[in-house]
Parts: C-alpha cells; sequence; structure tokens
C-alpha cells in the first residue's frame, strides 16, 4: 500500500527493524530502553501518545507494593521494594520519598481474614489491626533492605497520633507510618525513556500517534493517524505492549487472543486547602468500610484521591463517573470526617486502565498485580509475537529487562549492560546533596535564568534543566499571559524537542498544566499560538487542536463546566483501536 502525500518524512520509519514494539506506555518504553542499551535498533509505535493510557491514570506512586503481602505474593513484593529503590537512585528528580500513614482502627481485628487471604482463601479485610500491621510491616521492611535509602517503620498509638492529625476520625485507635516514594511527572518520565533510547541507539525509532492497522506476509502496516500516511513495516521480532488494548492490538496483527481483563482506576485532584493542611505532608493509605484499599496525598499543592477498580470491556470508553467521584470522597470521609469536602472542589480527575490478566469471576481486587509474558508467532510467518501482561510503573524497569532478555534470546544476541543503576533523563548527574543542587542552581543562573527561574526548571526537568534554560535565554524567554510560571520559550524547547503530535500531548502530557487544575480554554488558545509558530501549523489545525483538547479536558477530565463544552462522555478522542485501515 502507497503512503499519501501527507506522509511526514520526519514520522517515516524505516523499512526493517530488529524489534518493533506495539504500544508507548510504560511497558513499551522501558522495553524500548533497555534494547537500545544493548545495541538492539528498534521501532516503538504508539496509536496516541507516548504514555497516555494507564500509564498516564495511575495513583502517581512508586510504592513496594505492601497490599500484596497479604495475598502471599512475596516475589512481587521483593521485586517491588528493590525497584522502587533503584528509582529512588536513577530518576530522583521525579521519584522522591512519601512518609506513609496506616490508620489503625484496633489492636487484633484483620488477623483471621488475613491468614485466609495469605493461604489464597476468600475473605474481605475491612480491618487491619495493630498486631496484624505492625507484623506485616516487619515483612515488608525485611523485603525492602536492598538499596534501602528510607527510615523503617514506626507505630504510634492514639493520643500522639491526634497530635499530629487532630482532624482525624474518632475510630483511628493509632497510626504506623512507613516509607513509600511518588512520581511527581509519570508522564516525563516515560518519555525520558524513549529520548534516553533513541540517543543510545540512533538507529532507533520512537513514534508516537501510529497505530498497527493490520499485517500481510509478516509485514506489519502502521497508519499515521495524523497525516493518514500507511507504512510497512518488517521485524525479526515483533512485542506487543499495547497494555489495556493488548488483545486489539493482537486481532491487527491477525492474532486471536483474550489476554486482558482491565479493571479501571479513578482518581480525583482536589482543592481545599484543610485538607492539605491536615494531611502534614503525608500519605494516608488506609482500608476503607467497604474493604477497598484508598489513599490521600499532597499533590501539586492540591490533593490526590484514589481510586476505584471496577472491570471494564472497553478501555476507549472510560472516564471517571460520577459515582466513582462520590465514593471517593466519602472514603476521604471517613478518615477526616470534619472537614468539609464536596464535588464542587474537585479540580480534575482522571482514569486508566490497568492491563490486568483475564481472570473470569475473580474480584477485582484479587486479581494478581504481577506481569507475565506470553507469546504467539505472527500468521504467515517464524515471528514471535511476546505480549507483556500486567507490569505497573513501579516494577517496569524489571519487567522491561525480563522481557529484553527474552527478545535478545530470539535475536541471538547477548546482554551488554545491566539497566539496574542506570540513570533516567534529567535523573543523570541530579544533586544528592545541598551543596551539589546549590551548585547546579548557580550553574543555571549562570546561563542567565534567576534563582526562582532556576528552581522551577530544576523541578520540572532535572539536569535537562540545562539545555532548557539555554534555549529560553537565548530566545529571550517571556513568561505566558494565562500562565506565567511557564514560558512561552520553555513550551517552544518542548514542542521542537519532545515529539509532540497534538496539542493534548503539550498540555496534558509534556508539562503538568492539565494534571495541576490549571487547564482553561485561554491557556489552550495561548499554547496553541506557540504551536503555530514552532511546528508550522496552520489556523484551521489551531482551532482543530484546541477542540480535540477542550472535548478531552470535558469528557475524560471533569472539566465540561469550564470549557462549557456539551458532549456525552466518551466522545474526546477517537478511539485507539487498531483496526484495518
Amino acid at each position: 500500500m502507497t503512503a499519501p502525500e501527507t506522509a511526514d518524512p520526519a514520522r517515516t520509519p524505516a523499512a526493517h527493524y530488529p524489534v518493533v514494539i506495539v504500544g508507548g506506555g510504560i511497558n513499551g518504553a522501558g522495553l524500548f530502553r533497555d534494547l537500545c542499551l544493548q545495541g538492539v535498533d528498534c521501532l516503538l509505535c504508539e496509536a496516541d501518545d507516548f504514555c497516555a493510557g494507564a500509564s498516564a491514570g495511575p495513583s502517581r506512586l512508586i510504592h513496594g507494593g505492601i497490599k500484596y503481602l497479604e495475598t502471599g505474593e512475596f516475589r512481587l513484593v521483593a521485586q517491588s521494594t528493590l525497584e522502587r529503590n533503584l528509582l529512588l537512585k536513577n530518576a530522583p528528580h521525579y521519584v522522591t520519598p512519601i512518609e506513609t500513614v496506616l490508620p489503625i482502627p484496633s489492636w487484633f481485628g484483620g488477623i483471621l481474614p488475613s491468614a485466609i487471604r495469605f493461604f489464597g482463601g476468600k475473605a474481605k479485610l475491612k480491618d487491619r489491626g495493630v498486631l496484624i500491621t505492625k507484623l506485616g510491616l516487619e515483612m515488608f521492611d525485611f523485603f525492602g533492605r536492598h538499596h534501602r535509602g528510607m527510615p523503617r517503620h514506626s507505630v504510634t498509638l492514639r493520643d500522639a497520633t491526634r497530635k499530629t492529625f487532630p482532624d482525624i476520625a474518632t475510630w483511628v485507635a493509632g497510626t504506623a507510618t512507613y516509607y513509600d516514594a511518588r512520581i511527581t511527572h509519570a508522564e516525563r518520565l516515560g518519555l525520558e525513556l524513549l529520548l534516553d533510547g533513541m540517543a543510545a541507539q540512533p538507529g532507533s525509532r520512537a513514534l508516537n500517534h501510529m497505530a498497527v492497522s493490520g499485517q500481510t506476509d509478516g509485514a506489519l502496516a502502521f497508519t499515521d493517524r495524523i497525516t493518514g500516511a500507511v507504512h510497512r513495516v518488517t521485524a525479526d521480532v515483533v512485542v506487543n505492549a499495547a497494555g489495556a488494548w493488548i488483545d486489539k492490538a493482537g486481532a491487527a496483527l491477525g492474532l486471536a487472543t483474550r489476554y486482558i481483563g482491565g479493571n479501571k482506576g479513578s482518581h480525583l485532584v482536589v482543592d481545599n486547602p484543610r485538607l492539605l493542611a491536615a494531611l502534614d505532608g503525608k500519605m494516608i493509605y488506609f482500608g476503607a468500610s467497604d474493604g477497598r484499599v484508598a489513599l490521600l496525598y499532597p499533590f501539586m499543592g492540591k490533593v490526590l484521591i484514589g481510586s476505584t477498580d471496577i472491570p471494564v470491556s472497553d478501555a476507549d470508553e472510560v472516564f471517571c463517573s460520577d459515582e466513582e467521584r462520590d465514593y471517593m470522597l466519602g472514603t476521604v470521609r471517613e478518615v477526616f470526617p470534619g472537614i468539609p469536602l464536596d464535588a464542587a472542589q474537585v479540580i480534575y480527575t482522571y482514569c486508566g486502565v490497568r492491563p490486568l490478566p483475564r481472570a473470569e469471576g475473580l474480584d477485582p481486587g484479587a486479581v494478581s498485580r504481577d506481569h507475565s509474558i506470553r507469546t504467539d508467532t505472527l500468521p504467515g510467518s517464524a515471528v514471535p509475537v511476546h505480549a507483556l501482561i500486567g507490569g505497573k510503573w513501579t516494577t517496569f524497569r524489571g519487567f522491561a529487562a525480563e522481557a529484553a532478555d527474552r527478545v535478545l534470546k530470539d535475536l541471538g544476541r547477548a546482554r551488554r549492560r545491566s539497566t539496574e543503576l542506570e540513570p533516567i533523563g534529567g535523573g543523570r548527574d541530579f544533586p544528592k546533596t545541598e551543596a551539589e543542587r546549590r551548585a547546579l542552581l548557580v550553574r543555571l543562573t549562570g546561563i542567565g535564568v534567576s534563582e526562582p527561574r532556576a528552581k522551577t526548571l530544576l523541578g520540572r526537568y532535572g539536569t535537562r534543566a540545562l539545555a532548557v534554560a539555554e534555549w529560553c535565554v537565548l530566545r529571550q524567554d517571556t513568561p505566558l499571559a494565562t500562565l506565567p510560571d511557564y514560558g512561552r520559550a520553555e513550551l517552544g524547547f518542548i514542542l521542537a524537542h519532545e515529539q509532540v503530535g497534538r496539542l493534548a500531548d503539550l498540555l496534558f502530557r509534556r508539562t503538568d498544566i492539565a494534571l495541576s487544575g490549571r487547564l482553561t480554554p485561554a491557556v489552550t488558545e495561548e499554547a496553541a499560538g506557540i504551536a503555530r509558530e514552532a511546528l508550522g501549523w496552520s489556523e484551521e489545525r489551531c482551532r482543530d487542536e484546541e477542540a480535540r483538547v477542550a472535548r478531552t479536558a470535558a469528557t475524560r477530565h471533569g472539566l465540561a463546566a469550564r470549557f462549557d463544552t456539551a458532549v456525552p462522555h466518551g466522545a474526546a478522542e477517537p478511539a485507539r483501536q487498531h483496526a484495518s485501515p
């Protein structure tokens, strides 16, 4: 099939790659970087934007998986705590420790149901008492001993708890405190994996808005969802890393698989200064009255609340419903009943579908969060197709290493480099001490930015802030009229260097503008104008991009009133379905 004249040379892949990866979420991005570091040319194609699916919908925690102790998944806890500790070292610009508090309702509650669940039985766990919590945290600290960089757990009884949390509910008999980690901007970390991969292996390409749309005689067809161009590519190995869309991508490849049975998880970003103050900088991680685990913690000056766990059949049609919003607000009231909290304080919602293995009849919370690899053969050829099932942000590096080793074996090549202590993006040479941080800020101010601006750029981009600052100073950066803490040249740098295909890529993922609840029609219009200058978009293209952002904001993120957009849920962007063109 011949590509239309609209084909963009910058988005045209080569005819053959040793490895083609379908899907640019965290699983695909992690594998891409790993294989590039082994000297393998790879093509990664993502039907939407990089890290736009489940990878943009997590609780934004890099956690050791303490809840997996209840189901006896010790291997997963051991891997999760190790990978958490490694990410604190490898990506310190985005992954930071967070003090986590477990409200405890009793001394002896939960012993029997915990034992039943531990041995594989079914039991609702609504009361995790002091004894069972203490035992679990002892095990958690033991599993997290390798590369440890955070304190061990502690237990605080009722009176001391009330001194720290005067607004906490009266049913709380005490609290246990341990340390986990959070990721401030997951989408950017995923992007950095791809940028690092392409820098390490210039023959590799990562393309967004490029959907697999069929295959004939071993040649894969990819359709550019921006230009309409169709490209044919052959590969020695294919990896299906399409997450919740694995079965749809498999169908486009001619495979009839039923690997995925995803659950959606929704989250809220809430503007409630009293609740934010009550958290005292900590995360509250607790069992709600229905037995589900809930959480809330400070996030970009607001409060992040999560989450739900609901089986879904179509990952293209998910959004945070009003019922889910009310449920999550209700769980917070269980812990802080005296703090007024209502739907009007919700400034942003988001939702993702966890690509869990299909498990008919199981309670959503009982489905394993572990990962696995399933292998098929591309019809009409001997090309292996490896499907990456499950996975999560915390363990992506370990999963990628397992998948890379499988692919390297297929190619008859040996691993030449470990990623265990490989820095990611702006985490490379990131300051470890206050003196080193001061020295880096001096370098940034020496380029020509003010100290407050240097701190902002360092927080957003890690050591990549040096390149951003140089670009901005050369172009005499000026603040956005609608959002002064971002610069016009700063957005121009992102547009020029970070594969922005749609305006939504810039506003929802490359920056925290939407995620922090600050996206407005005025911000959207100003950003579109900057994109027009940087990317040569026409006025018509800009208006179309603004309309797409408005629809996505309204239907996917609870911003219909702000954007005055009366469209039904699910009408944001065309489905990313992988199907024949």
